[in-house]
């Protein structure tokens, strides 16, 4: 087998493998600025593929560098032949390489991803509400968004971003902000001196309204935000509104106590350890006393952070370095999990992910899981 770097070229049969594994695949181009990709071939063949879109995804207010996996496909005639196992090898070392110590995909054969360290770290979630159980909220001015608006209207979502363990901050090239535009309703609130107060972006079809971002800076903008989808009474009885601000949906409207949530999770897989924890917030480190938990990690896809390693808390800062005792031992998989704030070590360590005899209470301590970890882009 043959696994090499995606080209230009290979594009009508990224496509074409694509159509195969999934019944229909998207125009765009498998390269582009802020994407790359792994071609593997079979007896000179194109067998199986998938990209890499670099992303930053905030945990602890600061965005870390990671690499989201999309569009595995595998030709049927090479299947069960270790070749999506071959190229998930391969893109371990490339998104170290590249210098994204995390790496988030959407699984469609969870037990694959999980066999090479990735693990539920997360979730991307959607909820329908009926129009007559908004919130009668204040009237608010609003008008469609121009392209005059995108670096504003960014900066808004990006500081809400900063706030949600996740979320990824829509930079160039991973995201371009202006395609926001060609959505079919994109409303923005204007505040003083060009700032954007908040906004809403919206896509209409046959099965009705999705709303894929409500964002606002205060809760009278988010509440009139809301109250503008209730304009649409009379053509639809429901909306669909993405999770992106988990305040707007938990918070602010009136769902019953039975609703409809449809839920994605994504896997998190920590490509360097010693990396991630460099990048990442900690905002309880300045309280916690100068401190370190020795670990011992398991992980025979990613040696080079594999083996005993001391976290340690000083002054403030986290750090991992080699050595230690190895007392508490983590599995791959429990990397990403923890590191999310998803699952606690009590968790790891019924599911077999964690054992040992050292206190692991430090590693909750410092992540202090604020909220379910999110994700709004699907990639």
């Amino acid at each position: 087998m043959l696994i090499r770097e995606l080209t230009g070229d290979d594009a009508d049969e990224t496509r074409r493998l694509r159509r195969v594994a999934f019944g229909s695949t998207s125009e765009d181009d498998p390269v582009r600025p802020g994407r790359r990709g792994l071609l593997a071939e079979l007896d000179g063949r194109p067998a199986a593929v998938l990209t890499i879109t670099g992303f930053h995804q905030f945990y602890g207010g600061l965005p870390v560098p990671m690499g989201g996996i999309g569009g595995v496909a595998v030709d049927p005639s090479a299947r069960g032949r270790g070749v999506a196992s071959g190229l998930l090898d391969r893109a371990l070392t490339d998104l170290r390489d590249h210098g994204q110590p995390l790496s988030v995909l959407y699984a469609t054969v969870p037990a694959l991803y999980r066999s090479r360290g990735w693990e539920r770290a997360g979730v991307f979630e959607w909820v329908d509400f009926p129009i007559d159980r908004l919130p009668a909220g204040p009237r608010i001015a609003a008008r469609p968004a121009t392209t005059d608006d995108l670096d504003a209207l960014h900066a808004c979502y990006a500081d809400l971003a900063a706030t949600v363990n996740g979320l990824v901050d829509r930079s160039k090239p991973g995201v371009d902000v202006a395609d926001v535009l060609n959505l079919d309703v994109v409303t923005v609130v204007p505040g003083h001196d060009g700032e954007v107060r908040g906004f809403l972006t919206a896509e209409r079809n046959r099965d009705g309204l999705r709303v894929f971002d409500l964002v606002g800076r205060d809760a009278t903008t988010q509440l009139g935000l809301l109250r503008s989808l209730t304009s649409w009474a009379g053509l639809l009885d429901q909306v669909s509104l993405r999770v992106t601000d988990p305040a707007v949906t938990g918070l602010l409207t009136n769902q019953a106590i039975r609703y409809t949530v449809n839920t994605s999770t994504w896997l998190l897989r920590v490509v360097d350890l010693p990396a991630a924890v460099a990048a990442r917030g900690w905002p309880t480190a300045p309280a916690l006393k100068d401190a370190a938990v020795d670990l011992d990690i398991t992980d025979d896809h990613a040696p080079w952070h594999a083996g005993r390693q001391r976290l340690v808390v000083e002054d403030g800062s986290v750090r991992v370095e080699p050595g230690g005792t190895g007392a508490v031992r983590l599995h791959a998989r429990a990397l990403g999990p923890w590191f999310s704030g998803m699952q606690d070590t009590h968790a790891l360590r019924r599911a077999g992910l964690l054992d040992g005899d050292g206190d692991a209470a430090l590693l909750d301590r410092l992540v202090g899981a604020p909220g379910v970890p999110r994700l709004a882009d699907f990639f």
